[in-house]
């Protein structure tokens, strides 16, 4: 497999690039002859400089790794062929593992990236306001990426400036604490100068900040050096609170009526969606989403040839999840008899028709070209959820929980109690830890997040996380029956247990390994992390 590096990644982007790209966010103008004396002379070039960062820099993180490690490696996914699943469900990837290596350079793509345009920004001379608001949207994209480096693989190499790596691309990895740092700096910045609206359907606001923000704080409250310690840091709880209170309170967004709507290409920039990854229809390779080709049961779903989705499925573990009534089963995995008017219009919809023993993935399954004519073979035209406000209200829940047994906290009951009302549920009256972790993993199931919510855990309560995985059972595979009409599943007694191999779940499951390649190129990597010196000043003035 052809593996890519930082260095290499930093060559290719030593000047900012653009495609051709959809909708209002990605309608520039492209520019062939880029180099620093023609570009970066009008917001519209800002526009062309930063729409490649809803998209082409995370291509390799979006087409396998969003949904086999988050969704994969916490056990909702169960994959048992397919290579970009199995090893990290089955805990057994190593510096080699394909998607691993792939998803790595796409962060640091996304990094170097938004650095080349932080640069070309900064040196522009365009009004300060407009420079501040799209360096704030470059900053945006190179925090996320640093907060899924910190959750995925703790101590990393902290690069503003592309450059240096091209100079000396042998140098230490900073610290896990100083990385989440990095990265909640750079959304507090993009908190401050991102506009309170969006100019472009699809590109970021303030409250998108916010809400990341929310989700930053949370991770960052649990960690410290001691991960069963059993409580988090009140004053990041506060600040994931107030920056969740943010977004309800003042932000443009708010929930779909229908859960089901959020994953139809019509929706695409809906009022739920605070940050989406932006694919384009009919787009060329690395501007296109693959999930549907992924998930898809057979071609009479897509119409062609790419439908490698039957041995895609729902975990046991995963239906044992949702209540008899929950609606977002049906939007989420297909069960037997289970019917879709959007998909296979032409015919009166779809209706799944096989045995009562498997479900396969629904989330970006969207038909056919006839159905939509966004859609092309190997490219649904969905856009990717990288953030809606449903988060937004469970992290709002989670932080008003804190350190507490349980909550009655009026706006937490109110954020959760929507989601439930929208799935067809029954609202609560207070909320556990065990009640919000639930919410979360069934709305957000096949967004690529429950294992980060794992890991989150895992900061102040690793051992119970152990325990949690360890009960999952992995390596013994459960028949059952699944009754589509009641999301009821039951254990088929009519067959017997089948077992595989997985491995040791400890400590060390928390933590990927590096990219082999990365440490044949830099073996600084194994070495110690070393502080790293923030130079600017912290912004203190979010929440006065």
């Amino acid at each position: 497999m052809k593996t890519k590096k930082i260095l290499s990644i930093v060559l290719l982007i030593a000047l900012p690039f653009v495609w051709t790209s959809c909708s209002d966010l990605l309608d520039v103008e492209p520019n062939d002859q880029i180099t620093q004396e023609n570009f970066y002379k009008s917001e519209s070039d800002f526009q062309a400089a930063t729409s490649p960062l809803y998209n082409k820099v995370w291509f390799d993180f979006n087409s396998k790794f969003y949904y086999g490690l988050g969704d994969g490696r916490s056990y909702n996914l169960y994959a048992p062929y397919s290579d970009y699943v199995y090893p990290f469900t089955d805990l057994s990837e190593t510096g080699l593992t394909g998607p691993l290596v792939e998803s790595w350079a796409s962060f640091y793509n996304v990094i170097q990236q938004s650095n080349n345009v932080i640069i070309g920004i900064t040196g522009s001379n365009v009004d300060e306001s407009k420079k501040n608001q799209y360096i704030a949207e470059a900053r945006f994209m190179r925090g996320t990426a640093y907060w899924y480096l910190a959750s995925l693989w703790g101590d990393v190499i902290i690069t503003t400036d592309p450059r240096e790596l091209v100079n000396n691309p042998i140098v230490n990895k900073n610290s896990v604490k100083d990385v989440y740092e990095f990265a909640i700096r750079d959304l507090e910045y993009a908190a401050k100068y991102l506009p309170k609206s969006a100019g472009q359907s699809g590109r970021l606001t303030k409250y998108s900040a916010f809400g990341m923000l929310s989700r930053f704080y949370l991770s960052y409250s649990g960690l410290s050096d001691n991960p069963n310690s059993g409580t988090r840091n009140q004053e990041y709880l506060d600040l994931a609170k107030k920056a969740a209170e943010k977004v309800i309170n003042e932000g443009p967004y708010s929930l779909m009526s229908n859960y089901d709507d959020l994953f139809m290409i019509e929706n695409n920039n809906n009022t739920e969606s605070m940050f989406a990854l932006q694919w384009v229809p009919n787009g060329d390779y690395g501007v296109n989403n693959m999930h549907q080709a992924f998930f898809a049961l057979g071609s009479d779903i897509t119409g062609d040839d790419a439908a490698w989705g039957y041995w895609t499925r729902a975990s046991y573990d995963v239906l044992k999840e949702y209540e008899s009534k929950d609606l977002r089963r049906k939007a989420t995995w297909m069960g037997n008899t289970d019917y879709y008017a959007e998909i296979n219009k032409s015919n009166g919809g779809y209706t799944v028709d096989h045995g009562d023993d498997f479900l396969t993935v629904k989330k970006g399954v969207v038909g056919s070209t006839k159905d939509n004519s966004k859609i092309t073979r190997m490219n649904s035209a969905l856009n990717t959820y990288m953030l809606r406000f449903a988060e937004v209200y469970l992290n709002y829940a989670e932080a008003s929980l804190g350190n507490a047994q349980s909550t009655t906290n009026a706006t937490a009951l109110m954020g959760i109690n929507k989601l439930r009302l929208r799935a067809g549920l029954d609202a609560k009256t207070s909320l556990t830890y065990q009640d919000i972790i639930h919410e979360r993993r069934v709305e957000l199931c096949m967004e690529g997040q429950y294992w980060y919510d794992l890991v989150r855990r895992s900061y102040y309560k690793q051992q119970e996380v152990i325990n949690y995985i360890t009960g999952q059972t992995r390596g013994t595979i459960i028949p059952f029956l699944y009754d589509s009409a009641t999301n009821k599943v039951t254990v088929d007694g009519t067959k017997s247990n089948d077992s595989r191999s997985v491995g040791s779940v400890d400590e060390s499951i928390f933590l990927l390994p590096y990219p082999e390649s990365e440490v044949v190129q830099n073996p600084l990597l194994r070495e110690s992390p070393v502080p790293y010196e923030f130079k600017e000043e912290k912004i203190t003035d979010l929440f006065q």
